[in-house]
Order: structure tokens, then sequence, then C-alpha cells
């Protein structure tokens, strides 16, 4: 039987570290752990809370659509930004 040990977990799934909320100019969310440098293109929406804080903001922020907005990949998954290619 294992027991829970706090260094085997991903620290980017980790609910004893706090987070923020980032968006990038494609309009894609990340929750990224405070002690980690935020990535450049990235900036900070919401936070510092907890991961469950950080994953309800973007439930509540994050308007319906495709995962990655800005994508060729969600433009070939919808037929109607498919116009024009």
């Amino acid at each position: 039987m294992s027991t829970f040990n706090e260094e085997t977990i991903n620290p980017f799934d980790n609910p004893a570290h706090t987070f923020l909320v980032l968006t990038n100019q494609q309009q894609e969310y990340s929750l990224w752990p405070t002690f980690v440098p935020t990535p450049k293109g990235w900036e900070p929406q919401f936070g510092p809370a907890s991961r469950d804080e950080c994953s309800a903001y973007v439930e509540t922020h994050w308007t319906a659509g495709p995962l990655f907005p800005n994508t060729e990949s969600a433009r070939a998954h919808n037929p109607e930004s498919r116009e024009g290619i």
C-alpha cells in the first residue's frame, strides 16, 4: 500500500501549492504554480490562490469556445472558420 508523497506529484497538479491564472495573446488559460517564473507572453489574471479557486476562476471567465481559440487546429475543427482557406 502506497502513501501520499507530495514529492511525486507534478507541481502543476499539487493542491498544496498556490497558483496564478495566466492568459496569453491567443486567449489560452493556464494554471501556474507561483514558485515557477511566469513564462514570456503570459500575463497573470487571477491569484495567487488555491488550485481549486484558480480552476473556478477559469470556469467562470473562459467563454465557451475551442480549447485553443486562435490556432490552426481550432480552425480545422470549426467549419465556419474554414471559409476563405
